[in-house]
Protein backbone atom coordinates (compact mmCIF):
# COMPACT_ATOMS: atom_id res chain seq x y z
CA UNK A 1 0.00 0.00 0.00
CA UNK A 2 2.64 2.53 0.82
CA UNK A 3 4.49 1.97 -2.01
CA UNK A 4 1.54 1.91 -4.33
CA UNK A 5 1.11 5.27 -3.07
CA UNK A 6 4.98 6.51 -3.86
CA UNK A 7 5.35 4.87 -6.58
CA UNK A 8 1.71 6.83 -7.71
CA UNK A 9 3.29 10.05 -6.38
CA UNK A 10 6.34 9.63 -8.21
CA UNK A 11 4.78 9.16 -11.53
CA UNK A 12 2.29 11.69 -11.08
CA UNK A 13 5.22 13.73 -10.28
CA UNK A 14 7.35 12.71 -13.42
CA UNK A 15 4.02 13.34 -15.37
CA UNK A 16 3.89 17.20 -14.68
CA UNK A 17 7.62 17.60 -15.06
CA UNK A 18 6.91 15.58 -18.50
CA UNK A 19 4.48 17.66 -19.63
CA UNK A 20 6.08 20.61 -18.16
CA UNK A 21 8.84 20.61 -21.15
CA UNK A 22 9.47 16.82 -22.32
CA UNK A 23 12.74 17.49 -24.38
CA UNK A 24 14.23 19.20 -21.52
CA UNK A 25 13.12 17.40 -18.21
CA UNK A 26 14.37 13.99 -19.91
CA UNK A 27 17.78 15.72 -20.37
CA UNK A 28 17.80 16.88 -16.90
CA UNK A 29 16.96 13.25 -15.88
CA UNK A 30 19.34 11.74 -17.89
CA UNK A 31 22.39 14.67 -16.76
CA UNK A 32 21.20 13.04 -13.16
CA UNK A 33 21.14 9.88 -13.39
CA UNK A 34 24.47 10.58 -15.48
CA UNK A 35 26.10 12.25 -12.44
CA UNK A 36 25.07 9.80 -10.20
CA UNK A 37 26.57 6.40 -12.03
CA UNK A 38 29.40 8.71 -13.14
CA UNK A 39 30.18 9.15 -9.26
CA UNK A 40 29.65 5.84 -8.31
CA UNK A 41 32.08 4.47 -10.98
CA UNK A 42 34.45 6.83 -9.60
CA UNK A 43 34.06 6.15 -5.94
CA UNK A 44 33.03 2.56 -6.18
CA UNK A 45 35.92 1.13 -8.23
CA UNK A 46 39.79 0.95 -8.05
CA UNK A 47 40.59 3.96 -10.70
CA UNK A 48 43.93 3.05 -10.49
CA UNK A 49 43.85 -0.37 -11.10
CA UNK A 50 41.68 0.33 -13.74
CA UNK A 51 44.49 3.12 -15.46
CA UNK A 52 47.35 0.32 -14.99
CA UNK A 53 45.19 -2.19 -16.59
CA UNK A 54 43.74 -0.05 -19.57
CA UNK A 55 47.19 1.10 -20.66
CA UNK A 56 48.74 -2.39 -20.48
CA UNK A 57 45.66 -3.68 -22.64
CA UNK A 58 46.68 -0.73 -25.12
CA UNK A 59 49.90 -1.33 -24.72
CA UNK A 60 49.02 -5.33 -25.81
CA UNK A 61 47.00 -4.37 -28.73
CA UNK A 62 49.77 -2.34 -30.28
CA UNK A 63 52.03 -5.30 -29.76
CA UNK A 64 49.35 -7.43 -31.29
CA UNK A 65 48.82 -5.21 -34.54
CA UNK A 66 52.66 -6.09 -34.92
CA UNK A 67 52.20 -9.72 -34.65
CA UNK A 68 49.58 -10.07 -37.57
CA UNK A 69 51.21 -12.69 -39.48
CA UNK A 70 52.52 -14.71 -37.13
CA UNK A 71 48.57 -16.11 -35.59
CA UNK A 72 50.51 -18.59 -32.73
CA UNK A 73 51.94 -15.06 -30.82
CA UNK A 74 49.21 -13.15 -31.62
CA UNK A 75 47.07 -15.62 -30.09
CA UNK A 76 49.20 -15.90 -27.02
CA UNK A 77 48.80 -11.92 -26.71
CA UNK A 78 45.17 -12.57 -27.16
CA UNK A 79 44.89 -14.42 -23.88
CA UNK A 80 47.36 -12.44 -21.94
CA UNK A 81 44.32 -9.61 -23.24
CA UNK A 82 41.62 -11.53 -21.80
CA UNK A 83 43.19 -12.00 -18.47
CA UNK A 84 44.38 -7.89 -18.25
CA UNK A 85 40.34 -8.12 -19.13
CA UNK A 86 39.04 -9.16 -16.21
CA UNK A 87 39.98 -7.29 -13.23
CA UNK A 88 38.37 -4.53 -15.13
CA UNK A 89 35.03 -6.65 -15.69
CA UNK A 90 35.37 -7.30 -11.70
CA UNK A 91 35.51 -3.92 -11.33
CA UNK A 92 32.66 -2.49 -13.15
CA UNK A 93 30.46 -5.17 -11.88
CA UNK A 94 30.96 -3.22 -8.45
CA UNK A 95 29.27 -0.60 -10.22
CA UNK A 96 26.47 -2.50 -11.55
CA UNK A 97 25.98 -4.39 -7.92
CA UNK A 98 24.73 -1.04 -6.75
CA UNK A 99 23.41 1.10 -9.24
CA UNK A 100 20.62 -1.46 -10.95
CA UNK A 101 18.00 -1.53 -9.18
CA UNK A 102 17.51 2.25 -7.70
CA UNK A 103 18.41 2.75 -11.82
CA UNK A 104 15.82 -0.03 -12.66
CA UNK A 105 12.67 1.61 -10.42
CA UNK A 106 13.90 5.06 -11.83
CA UNK A 107 13.69 3.77 -15.14
CA UNK A 108 10.60 1.70 -14.74
CA UNK A 109 8.79 5.34 -13.92
CA UNK A 110 10.20 7.17 -16.25
CA UNK A 111 8.65 5.04 -18.70
CA UNK A 112 5.19 5.39 -17.08
CA UNK A 113 5.58 8.89 -17.43
CA UNK A 114 6.96 9.58 -20.58
CA UNK A 115 5.04 7.27 -22.98
CA UNK A 116 1.76 8.38 -23.37
CA UNK A 117 3.60 11.43 -24.86
CA UNK A 118 4.65 9.06 -27.86
CA UNK A 119 7.31 10.94 -30.13
CA UNK A 120 9.09 13.80 -28.80
CA UNK A 121 11.07 15.51 -30.77
CA UNK A 122 12.95 14.93 -33.96
CA UNK A 123 10.61 11.81 -34.06
CA UNK A 124 12.17 10.25 -31.08
CA UNK A 125 10.42 8.58 -27.92
CA UNK A 126 11.57 9.17 -24.78
CA UNK A 127 13.69 6.32 -24.67
CA UNK A 128 15.74 7.55 -27.40
CA UNK A 129 15.93 10.91 -26.45
CA UNK A 130 16.86 9.56 -22.79
CA UNK A 131 19.53 6.59 -25.11
CA UNK A 132 21.33 9.76 -26.36
CA UNK A 133 21.76 12.50 -23.65
CA UNK A 134 23.09 9.94 -21.47
CA UNK A 135 25.59 8.13 -23.57
CA UNK A 136 26.55 12.39 -24.32
CA UNK A 137 26.14 13.30 -20.62
CA UNK A 138 28.53 10.28 -19.37
CA UNK A 139 31.18 10.86 -22.17
CA UNK A 140 31.91 14.72 -20.90
CA UNK A 141 31.18 13.49 -17.09
CA UNK A 142 33.85 11.08 -17.60
CA UNK A 143 36.33 13.72 -18.68
CA UNK A 144 35.29 16.27 -16.34
CA UNK A 145 35.38 14.22 -13.65
CA UNK A 146 38.51 12.44 -14.56
CA UNK A 147 37.01 8.70 -14.60
CA UNK A 148 38.73 5.72 -16.48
Amino acid sequence: MAFESITTGAITFLQVFANWNPVFSLLLISLFLGIISTLCYKYLTNQKLIKETKDDMKRLQEEMKLLKGDPNKMLEKQKELMQKNAPLMKESFKVVFYTIIPFGVIFLLVREAYNPLGKIAFGLTWFWIYFISSLLFSIILRKVLKVH
